[in-house]
């Protein structure tokens, strides 16, 4: 019971403090909650995230005042087509000492950081990309047959453009995988995108301070994989993840018929971790299905491909993931 208690307690204090991030970062990215937190629920689960959106939406903003608000030392790169993998990675060089003696030294690229910024990600060549894999993965690089560990917590937050396709490269599934969620940045309603005017077009930008440290932050990771998690939802995220693989007994009919190819593992431990992930933001102490719901497409949508007949039909990839959703859950709640 002292154990349950200390938890409950832990719990509560971390959500007032996340209350304190989330206002820090509306200082200077006003507005798009939803992305705010999504964003968030990546820092808070130890994972990536890709924010999907056109120019101009404040995606690098957002990057930037998290890495301030949330205690990290980030870093940014541009990339671009002739962008190489020891532009990321770092390399060896070859010093001189005084005396004559001649040794090789390894200078960091910005992949040594806590916050990396991947700007245009689809902009740099497969090579490139493929830089980023085990990074992404294992929070550690391999250069001239040495494991060199990245900094702790790792991240990534990518951007891309969804739209302007003639010059880059699509990621691969592998790559796409390794993102704990997608994060689609629209455009702001006109309220706030007339917030947005007067906070950034005057003499002083919004103010923002550090909420979280480091250690703050290493130790929401591990709170957040210690709250409990109940049968009920569990069930549902293995549903919701079979339901989405057309060769699977439990898969529905229009998923055989528009789906090529469908979520795998990660999927369902990307949906346990943000889950708990949205429940903490929201100040609750275990998830529901209702952010099972909420999750799916963030998680789901960059884990699975609508096939060619369904694209020629009009379909959309996020409807399915909300109506199947929606449907598990509905009869969930009917039975």
């Amino acid at each position: 019971m002292a154990e349950a208690d200390d938890l409950i307690a832990q719990i509560e204090a971390l959500t007032e403090k996340l209350g304190e991030a989330k206002q820090s970062i509306t200082g200077r990215f006003v507005g798009q909650e939803q992305v705010v937190d999504l964003a968030l629920t990546a820092l808070l689960c130890g994972g990536h995230g890709l924010l999907i959106g056109l120019p101009g939406l404040g995606k690098t903003r957002l990057v930037e005042t998290l890495s301030t608000v949330m205690g990290l030392h980030g870093n940014r790169v541009q990339f671009t087509p002739d962008l190489m993998p020891a532009d990321i990675l770092g390399s060896e060089v070859l010093d001189t000492a005084p005396d004559g003696s001649r040794a090789f030294r390894f200078i960091e690229g910005p992949i040594f950081c806590q916050l990396l910024m991947a700007d245009e990600i689809n902009r740099a060549s497969p090579r490139t990309q493929s830089a980023l894999l085990q990074a992404m993965q294992e929070k550690t690089v391999t250069v001239a047959g040495q494991d060199r560990a990245l900094g702790q917590p790792f991240h990534v937050l990518a951007t891309q453009n969804p739209i302007e396709q003639e010059g880059t490269y699509p990621l691969p599934e592998a790559q796409l995988d390794r993102f704990l969620v997608q994060i689609d940045v629209a455009y702001p309603d006109r309220a706030t995108e007339r917030d947005i005017l007067i906070a950034t077009t005057g003499v002083e930008d919004g103010a923002v301070r550090p909420v979280f440290s480091t250690e703050d932050l290493l130790a929401a990771q591990n709170l957040l994989r210690r709250m409990p998690v109940g049968d009920s939802v569990v069930e549902l995220i293995l549903d919701l993840v079979r339901a989405f693989r057309p060769h699977e007994p439990e898969a529905t009919q229009p998923v055989r018929e528009s789906v090529a190819w469908g979520p795998g593992p990660r999927a369902a431990q990307a949906l346990m971790l943000t889950v708990r992930a949205r429940a903490l933001l929201d100040g609750r102490l275990a998830p529901s299905a209702e952010d099972v719901l909420a999750m799916a497409r963030p998680a789901l949508s960059h884990r699975m491909a609508l096939n060619f007949a369904a694209r020629a039909r009009g379909e959309s990839l996020q409807g399915l993931i909300d109506a199947t959703a929606g449907q598990l859950i509905g009869k969930k709640a009917a039975a």
